[in-house]
Formats: structure tokens, sequence, C-alpha cells
């Protein structure tokens, strides 16, 4: 019995469990956070402009929405969830390196990071076509060199070499926007150089091949990497609610917001040290790397087994749940504009950082207080619980928070001055977080918790977050990234207003779960007996009085 109680003990060791899936979240948001940031910076490095990655983007949310609930269910129905979340590890980090092989569409405005001893290859080279006096083709190959900015135009000179003349050939300095390719497609569609790039879209302008490559890519990866969060989460939510444990199961979150932070310091330190030596690629082989190490922890990450059985219809509850209260109704209408809010900032505040001069150092460090932020506003929210004694309220400081968060992206003159900014992300994504986790709490029936809240997740991060990147892409194309966080900010001070004066308005439906009910229950049953035990005890002391009475009497 001893040695059977033992190895019972040892299969359900809870504190080891939560161990085991705090390293493996930790590694893995670690590997997520070194490159996910930085993929707009990468896109726009290729010569993609800021609406063909708004669609990149949107595309990838799209179909996490659609692709990550639905793989979740399989991999449950199947019991292969250790070996999706192992898969989805191993195929993500080799899927990404895809985007290495593509060559650069566009200039490289940091290149004047680096001279051109310590990286020869700073400066790209283009083949131009000429026709001499004979008729007979030269090939020129031109050397671009940075030689000053002025705005948002970088004008480059030209160091020429001859193949196959003696004569020296003039060729004049051209300006070239940011971060565009126009310069040298545009001479190399005047001159009719025949280029075998890209296969059978080489009909197509280098921008646009680029643009359709990159979607492929992001495509394949995103349904590689989209099934694992969820399956690891429930896989752990089911081992901990087996053993009655789940209250335990918040705490993992903790290791995913400072594996993030950490991901993002790491990354930016090495980027802008290597810079000169391998470039961007550094945050591409930091996520493969972290994410092949990430495996051997999934091997050991706690998973509950469960039989086959008949797949329930959970979501459409959650959503029957949210659609009959209004105040959750008006929750899931503000976590998708705070989607879309935060995707745009997310995709293009790393621009406007750029343009004011920062490096991935800088960048690194300002998304890393984010995290930060976030995990130092959980001791907080008992605080904030109290003095605003409603969720509710939490909801609209949150949105007041990103809009003057967005108004002061708009802004920035120096690299460091988004610090103050980031600071404040604890009181609005925090803020949001803990109210709509309060909010699920207050219309779910049993068993339902987890499920409503992760419909205001995916409303947020999914859905609101595809139609914010889309939006994004196109008014950074056309107004620029200054106006896009200015007209963010205005429209959620408007919809912050609204949200209150309706919370104010509508009445505060609150449902009432089983645990409340028992608790409930239990204070009526001790309040009836002691109502009881009041009544017999007046009666007997009424007998007493009336049995000394006729003692008196006679």
């Amino acid at each position: 019995m001893k040695k059977g109680a033992m190895q019972k003990s040892k299969q359900w060791n809870v504190k080891g469990a939560l161990r085991m899936a705090g390293i493996f979240h930790f590694l893995h948001s670690c590997g997520s956070s070194c490159l996910l940031p930085f993929l707009t910076l990468y896109f726009r490095h290729l010569g993609l402009n800021a609406a063909m990655i708004g669609i990149i983007m949107a595309s990838k949310h799209l179909l996490a929405l659609v692709w990550r609930p639905f793989s979740s269910v399989l991999a449950r129905q199947y019991d292969k969830r250790r070996v999706v979340i192992v898969g989805s590890l191993l195929s993500s980090a080799l899927v990404v390196l895809t985007l290495l092989l593509f060559p650069s569409a566009g200039i490289q405005a940091e290149s004047g990071r680096c001279n051109a001893t310590s990286q020869p290859d700073a400066y790209p080279t283009a083949l131009l076509a000429t026709l001499d006096d004979d008729g007979l083709n030269i090939t020129i190959t031109t050397t671009l060199q940075h030689y000053s900015t002025q705005s948002n135009a970088t004008v480059y000179s030209v160091n020429q070499t001859s193949l196959s003349t003696e004569q020296p050939v003039e060729v004049d300095t051209f300006v070239s926007s940011n971060w565009s390719a126009r310069g040298l497609r545009s001479l190399k569609q005047e001159e009719g150089l025949h280029t075998e790039f890209l296969g059978s879209l080489k009909a197509m302008d280098a921008q646009h091949q680029m643009f359709f490559l990159v979607l492929i890519v992001m495509v394949l990866w995103e349904c590689m990497a989209a099934p694992l969060e969820w399956t690891a989460d429930d896989g752990l939510y089911e081992y901990l609610d087996f053993v009655d444990a789940t209250d335990r199961y918040s705490g993992v979150k903790v290791w995913k917001q400072l594996g993030a932070a950490f991901g993002n310091c790491a990354v930016g330190v090495l980027v802008t040290s290597l810079f000169c030596l391998a470039g961007t690629s550094v945050e591409f082989y930091s996520y493969t790397a972290l994410m092949i190490l990430t495996i051997p922890t999934a091997a050991l990450l706690p998973i509950y087994l469960r039989k086959r059985e008949r797949l329930t219809s959970g979501g459409f509850k959650a959503l029957q749940l949210v659609h009959g209260n209004s105040q959750a109704i008006l929750c899931a209408i503000t976590v998708v504009l705070m989607g879309m809010v935060s995707s745009a900032v997310s995709d293009f505040l790393l621009w406007q950082m750029q343009d004011c001069g920062a490096t991935e150092i800088h960048m690194g460090i300002s998304l890393a207080l984010v995290h930060l932020s976030q995990a130092a506003f959980a001791p907080l929210s008992g605080h904030l619980s109290r003095f605003l004694k409603y969720h509710g309220w939490a909801l609209v400081l949150a949105v007041v928070i990103l809009a003057l968060q967005c108004l002061y992206y708009s802004f920035l003159r120096s690299p460091w001055a988004v610090i103050p900014a980031q600071l404040m992300a604890g009181f609005s994504t925090g803020a949001l977080w803990w109210s709509v986790t309060s909010q699920s709490e207050d219309i779910a029936t049993p068993g339902t918790e987890k499920t409503i809240l992760r419909l205001f997740e995916a409303l947020s991060l999914e859905l609101g977050a595809a139609f914010g990147s889309l939006a994004a892409g196109f008014v950074v194309q056309k107004f620029g990234v200054m106006l896009l966080f200015q007209g963010a900010g205005v429209v959620l001070a408007l919809w912050s207003s609204t949200l209150a004066l309706l919370k104010w308005k509508i009445p505060r439906q609150r449902r009432i779960n089983y645990s409340r009910l028992l608790a409930a229950d239990t204070e009526i049953s001790e309040s009836e007996s002691d109502q009881e035990k009041d009544w017999l005890e007046t009666a007997m002391e009424d007998d007493r009085g009336k049995i000394s009475g006729q003692w008196k009497v006679k």
C-alpha cells in the first residue's frame, strides 16, 4: 500500500507539473518574442509597403481565429496533444527560416550603421544593361552607398565598375524612398533586364512577387504554430482540474510575461551587437533555437489524457451567454476595438521608433517594459477593485489609458521617449483583461468560465487584430504612422465616453454560479437554524414565566 501511494503521489505531483509548465511557457514565449514583434520591420526591409504588410498580418490573425480552436478540439478528441505540441514547435521553427531565403527588394537604411570594411555586403548591388555605340551590351555593376538622409528620402551615390569597356561610364545619383526598390526596379524595367527571379511570378514586379511569397510562407507558418498554445493550455488545465487544483492555473501566466520580456531584451542586444555580421537574421535563428530547445520540456509537459468523447458545443454556449447579457455585449465590442488598436500599435510602433533613430536594443527594452508592467499589474488588481467598486469601470479605464498611449506615440521624437507610454501598458492591457475575466465569471454557468474567456480573447487577439492590421496598413500607406496613432487615440477617447455612459445606464446582471449558490444555501440554512433556536428558547422562557406565576398565585 505504501508503494502504491508513493507512485500515485508521484504521478500527480502538482508542484512539479506547474514548474514544468512554467519552464515550457517561459521558453516558448521567449522564442516567440524574439521574432514576432519585429516581423513588420523585416517585411519593410524586404521592400513591402504598409498596405501589403497589413494584409499579411491580417491573414495571419484570421487563420489563427479559425484554425486554433479547430485544431485544439481535434487534438483533444484523438488524444494527440503532445504530438501536436512537439510537431508545432519543430515545424514552425523550420518553416520560418524560409523567409531568410528571399533577397531584399528594398534598400537597407540601416547600412549606415556599418562601414564598408566591416560589412562588404552592407550596400545592395544592381546590374544595369546599357548599349555602346556599336550596339553591344555593356554590363555595369553599380554599388549604392549611403550619402545623406533628408526627411523621408535617402540619397545614394553610385560607384560604377565597367566590365566590358575601358571607358568610364558616368551615372548620375538618384533618390530612392526609404525601404523602397523603386529606383532599381524602374531601371530594370526601362532597360529590359531579364530575370528568372521567383519562377512563375516573374510577370509581376519584384514588390508584388515578394508580397505573394511572404504571404504564402506566413500562412504556412501560422498553420504550424497556431495549434500549440491552446492545446498546451487545455492539457494543463484539465490535468489540474482532475486533481482539483485549477486555482493554481493562473500562476503559469506570469512565466509567459517574464519569458516574453526576457526574449525582447535578449534579441535586442544580440541584433544590435551582431548587426554588421548577421543583420536581422539573428531574430530568426534565435526563434528557431528556442523553439527546438522547448521540445524536451514539451515532452515532459503535464497533460491529462482522456478517452475519446463526443464533441461539445461549449463555444456556442459561450456565445449565447454573452449575447444574453448587455454588459457582456459592451465588453465584447470593447475588446474588439482594443484588439484593433493594439494590433495597429504592435505592427507600426517600431516603424515610428525606427524613423526616430531607434535600434533594436531600444525596441527590445521598450517591448519588455510592456510585459513587465502587465505582470506587475496582477498584485495591484485587488487595490484597483476596491477603488473602482465595479470591474466594469476598469474597462473604461483601460480604453482611456490606451487612447493616451496612442496620442503619445504620435509625437515621438527620440528612441527612449517611448518608455513612459510603455509603462502605462499595465493599466491598459492589464486592466482590460482583469475586467474581462471578472465579466466572464459574472455571466458564466458551471464549466463555461474558461470558454467564455477564450471567446473574448479570440475576439480581441484575432478578430479585432485582423481588422486592425488591415485598416492600419492602408492608413499608414496613405497618411503615415503619425496620423494612424492620432486617429486611433481619438476613436478610443470617443468610445470611452460612450462606454461610460452606457455602463451607467444599463443595469448590471450577475449570474450566481454553483459554488456561490452552495455558499448562499449554507448561510440560509444557518440563519434558519438560528431562528428556530431563538423561537424554542422564547417558548421555554414563556413557559417558565407561566409556571412561576401559578406558584405565586397559590
